[in-house]
């Protein structure tokens, strides 16, 4: 059985991967809030285990037996967030840390029943999208909200959920999950985003609607 230490790392390549298209050791480093040489004792470790594929001062990329790994860790790390909400009451800001420590241990066949017990979800509580038991995955927003220029109509398809003082904002301003609204503008100097959310207007940092992912949706959809 791996390390949760391995399984974390895979998880990052994953989702770094996800976010930036490519992944440097300098990168993981950052996200994972490890030194450097850390990083690289590592990636030599990974490749021993044909987990990744990785060339000094070169981007690493999983390979298939990573990438089914980094599946199903994030698998159990959605499924886990859903259910301590659904099931057990916590709300959405308090659930990541949560499901950090409990997603290297659960069983595949805990796994299949919190599955079944939630109706097999496609979204955990943030929206990103669960992958499936055969490891396919859904498309994923990476379209910020904070690129949002010209006004449009948008619905949130999926926040970030590594910061619970964030989400608690997001909860404050209706900006979750499943949300269509107006983009109105952007106050002049850089300013706050305006939104039009349910017939009121909200005003949103640059730096948090960065962390905001969004699709275009029509207008009719927007106002049903």
């Amino acid at each position: 059985m791996l390390s949760p230490s391995v399984e974390d790392y895979i998880k990052a390549i994953y989702k770094a991967r996800s976010d930036k298209g490519t992944i440097t050791t300098q990168d993981l480093a950052d996200r994972l809030g490890v030194s450097a040489p850390a990083v690289s004792k590592m990636m030599r470790r990974l490749t021993e285990l044909r987990l990744i594929s990785h060339a000094p001062y070169q981007a690493v990329e999983l390979t298939e037996a990573g990438e089914k790994m980094a599946l199903e860790i994030i698998r159990h790390h959605r499924l886990l967030e859903l259910y301590l909400v659904r099931a057990m009451g916590f709300t959405w800001d308090n659930v990541h840390e949560e499901a950090e420590r409990l997603e290297h241990h659960i069983s595949e066949e805990f796994e299949d029943r919190i599955d079944e017990l939630l109706g097999h979800p496609a979204a955990c509580p943030h929206g990103d999208p669960i992958p499936t038991r055969a490891g396919a995955i859904a498309r994923s927003s990476n379209r910020s909200l904070a690129v949002q220029r010209e006004p449009e109509h948008l619905v949130v398809q999926r926040v970030s959920d590594e910061d619970a003082d964030l989400l608690r904002h997001f909860k404050s301003l209706g900006v979750i999950p499943g949300t269509a609204f107006e983009f109105v503008r952007q106050e002049p100097f850089e300013g706050p985003l305006v939104l039009r959310i349910g017939g009121r207007l909200v005003r949103i940092t640059p730096q948090a609607a960065r962390e905001v992912f969004v699709d275009p949706v029509s207008r009719e959809e927007s106002l049903s």
